[in-house]
């Protein structure tokens, strides 16, 4: 029979694409530390993903504070509570924020009545569109002024106001960085959560 051949085609549910959302994350974020120069480069090992090698921090304690950073953005992106996620890249010494990264989130469709939500879109074009971004993060560095300070990062989730903060979470001043210029990248879809990258940097000249 012929029918018997074809496969059934793959649905991405609400929390498959919160997961998408959240591995494009660790792999950008990843590579920006790596890229910016904030660890040295014998800290990073090379992973194969999306078509592209990127290189990913060894150090348990950035490990552990992004897979628990991105554990909780997870079930804020199954309720649509987030609105934008920002890496701030400051100056250890005088604690000015040089760099800025946002990760906006928008939301796509609407959940049925039990919560769920179903994208048809094929998981290979929402990773190729992906790949296009991780491309564009890893070429920025043509463009962006050299840190040449010791840096620290941090992460801060933009939430709706109605969100209750774990224990370990506070409320954070939102970073604001000195004479800024931006630079937007393509953004990615899975037709659940779209995402749109912006770096936005200090502009001496």
């Amino acid at each position: 029979m012929a029918g018997v051949a074809q496969q059934n085609k793959s649905s991405i549910t609400l929390k498959g694409s919160a997961e998408i959302v959240s591995d494009y994350l660790n792999f950008g974020i990843n590579s920006i530390l790596f890229q910016r120069g904030l660890y040295p480069p014998e800290t990073f090992q090379s992973v194969e993903n999306y078509g592209l090698t990127i290189l990913m921090s060894t150090d348990n304690k950035i490990k552990e504070f992004l897979a628990s950073s991105l554990s909780q953005l997870k079930d804020w992106l199954i309720q649509r509570c987030v609105t934008k996620v920002a890496l701030i890249i400051t100056n250890v010494k005088t604690l000015e924020v040089l760099e800025r990264w946002d990760f906006h989130v928008e939301y796509e469709g609407n959940p049925d009545e039990s919560g769920g939500q179903v994208s048809e879109k094929p998981l290979k074009t929402i990773k190729n569109e992906i790949r296009d971004v991780l491309k564009q993060i890893a070429s920025s560095v043509a463009y962006l002024p050299l840190l040449d300070c010791l840096c620290s990062f941090d992460i801060q989730i933009y939430t709706k106001s109605n969100v209750i903060l774990p224990q370990q979470w506070s409320e954070a001043e939102a970073a604001h960085v000195k004479n800024a210029q931006s630079v937007k990248m393509r953004s990615f879809s899975t037709n659940i959560h779209k995402m749109e990258t912006v770096v936005t940097y200090k502009n001496d000249d």
